[in-house]
């Protein structure tokens, strides 16, 4: 009976959490339907209800608000000290989430994460991408990948890449006939190729920097992405300019499929940072995936 309250209470709070009885399943391994008589069930030995459901939606009643917040952190401290077992192992085990921009994954975490995996059979890890500022504590991942090192509080960020340089690229046989574009400005005359943000369905402001001089330029065309390598490719298909980082378009530029553009505009960010929260104690599975990711510059 015990057990089972336990389960169910997780359950419960997985639902509040996701808002969706679909996502939180997913989430719990289990199917739509038996989490939902499990909610049932819960409220009927409680004698409350807990959650409002309505077609489109699932949100909390007063008293699931209040039993969210107090089960909420007591669930935490309970997995927390569960893995906190792991360090009694033999072997570092577990699985590590992450949550990170796919140009971050391919280029700097797989690489480096790969070797670990083939050292430690018993870590598994899990990638998410994202192109937008995760809440890795509501969404249960272990750490998270940005650009720079702003995080939100009570997170610690350790640099995993070099500086990140833009390009503004088209194909050849886009730019044939075409005046190249001088300005940033210039760009409302061309195809471009756009991204879709997550937040809010918005598109993605291309940004400019020389002299001190920033802009943002909101640009047009007939194709819209939420993938840098899907964007990539278009403009290697000749769909028009895009805004992707630079070391995906030098290959194609010294191939000749490719020609960068506003060399002198296109500016330099922070390197990738990953970012985890501020534990007592941390899984070693976690700590093999932070130094492995370590960034350290090479000596001259």
């Amino acid at each position: 009976m015990i057990k089972d309250n336990l389960n169910d209470l997780q359950a419960f709070v997985a639902v509040a959490r996701e808002r969706s009885f679909t996502r939180a399943a997913a989430q719990l391994g289990m199917s739509r339907s038996a989490l939902s008589h499990a909610m049932l069930a819960l409220e009927a030995r409680l004698g409350v209800r807990l959650l409002t459901r309505t077609t489109r939606s699932v949100s909390t009643t007063e008293a699931g608000a209040r039993l969210l917040e107090t089960l909420g952190p007591r669930l935490a401290d309970i997995e927390q000290a569960l893995g906190s077992l792991s360090t009694l192992r033999d072997k570092p085990a577990g699985t590590v989430r992450i949550t990170a921009h796919d140009h971050a994954i391919v280029n700097f975490l797989w690489p480096r994460l790969l070797p670990l995996l083939r050292e430690y059979p018993d870590i598994q890890i899990e990638f998410s991408v994202d192109y937008a500022m995760t809440d890795i504590a509501a969404q249960r991942f272990d750490a998270g990948v940005r650009s720079g090192d702003r995080v939100d509080k009570d997170m610690i960020a350790v640099r995993i890449a070099p500086a990140l340089r833009m390009a503004v690229a088209g194909s050849p046989d886009y730019l044939k006939g075409r005046a190249h574009p001088m300005v940033p400005q210039d760009l409302t005359e061309h195809c471009c190729i756009n991204l879709r943000l997550p937040t809010h369905g918005g598109l993605y402001a291309w940004d400019f920097e020389k002299g001190g001089q920033e802009l943002n330029v909101r640009v047009t065309g007939q194709t819209v992405f939420n993938n840098t390598f899907l964007m990539l490719q278009a403009a290697l298909d000749g769909m028009g300019l895009a805004y992707v980082p630079y070391d995906l378009v030098q290959p194609h530029v010294e191939r000749g499929q490719l020609v960068s553009l506003l060399e002198d505009w296109c500016p330099v960010f922070p390197g990738y940072h990953l970012y985890y929260a501020n534990r007592r104690q941390m899984s070693p599975a976690l700590a093999l995936v932070i130094e492995a990711l370590r960034y350290r510059e090479e000596q001259p």
